[in-house]
């Protein structure tokens, strides 16, 4: 579905439960928000209480945290069509417009409707055991199948629409949307994709005699990918807490009918800029946590 551009006078305020600095935070921007005659209010992200919230009437959200906040904001908001604005409080923040010395100056421009707003892909991604789904999830950045907590890789068989792709001797495999390819993808050499883009990406990780170029499909493609293993095998999706898989098991992903809209206030040639500054001057090296 494509994103829908209003003027906001409801705004959710989601903040990450564990970042103390930004319960304050969310305190101010409600604040400044309800002095502007806009109605806000503000929880905590994982609360069932806030999607409660966002489900009975909710024009956009702000999202406060890192990224991990933006990907929950993502899962949440996608369904509901609601767009997000991302304020930046973690290290990277790769995916959020605004840093945290901005918004007193870029939220009146929100409340302007001087804004566009940039529609990303998403994947879902269904755990099968003989034939039958163990769970679904919605995917923004990527899916990881991988070995566990035995440093031996794990054999995955790919399929495209039901046809064998590779076979991968491996640490894992990741299967990613554009967003995700600047993430994990990234890290193990896979390229670098526009994220207007609505394509799905294969990239094994560390893989052993075996197909180590990576692998970009079409939106409509499903992906099949089946564990052989006699140690743990697990697979997580956008960093969340990995999931037990048992030889034999399967992850099929493909597109998601959601789309998550974001709020963005400059240019639109902005990715390719923040991703080389971002890259020259990474702001997580020389961090230990």
């Amino acid at each position: 579905m494509d994103c829908t551009q209003t003027i906001p006078r409801r705004i959710a305020i989601g903040v990450h439960p564990q970042m103390p600095a930004a319960a304050e935070e969310a305190e101010g921007i409600a604040h400044f928000l309800h002095e502007r005659g806009v109605e806000a209010y503000w929880g905590r992200m994982h609360d069932p209480s806030f999607r409660q919230k966002l489900e009975s009437d909710t024009d956009l959200c702000i999202a406060l945290g890192g990224d991990g906040t933006i990907l929950r904001a993502g899962h949440l908001c996608a369904p509901l069509h609601i767009p997000i604005l991302g304020i930046n409080l973690g290290r990277f923040g790769f995916l959020t417009e605004v840093k945290r010395t901005e918004w007193r100056d870029m939220l009146p421009l929100l409340m302007e409707g001087r804004y566009w707003l940039e529609g990303r892909m998403m994947l879902q991604a269904t755990h099968l055991r003989e034939g039958n789904a163990l769970g679904s999830w919605s995917v923004l950045n990527e899916v990881v199948i991988c070995r566990g907590q035995f440093v031996r890789p794990v054999t995955l068989r790919a399929q495209v629409d039901g046809y064998p792709l590779a076979t991968y001797i491996a640490d894992g495999l990741i299967v990613s949307t554009p967003t995700g390819s600047t993430a994990y993808a990234l890290a193990v050499g896979g390229p670098i994709m526009p994220p207007d883009l609505r394509n799905i990406l294969i990239v094994a990780v560390a893989p052993h005699l075996s197909v180590d170029r990576a692998i970009i499909l079409s939106e409509g493609s499903v992906v099949n990918v089946t564990v052989h293993t006699t140690h743990q095998a697990v697979f997580s999706v956008d960093g969340q807490p990995p999931v037990s898989m048992a030889d034999g098991d399967e992850v099929r992903v493909e597109a998601n009918h959601n789309t998550a809209c974001f709020v963005r206030f400059g240019d639109r040639g902005y990715f390719y800029r923040n991703i080389t500054n971002y890259m020259e001057q990474n702001p997580t090296a020389g961090e230990t946590e």
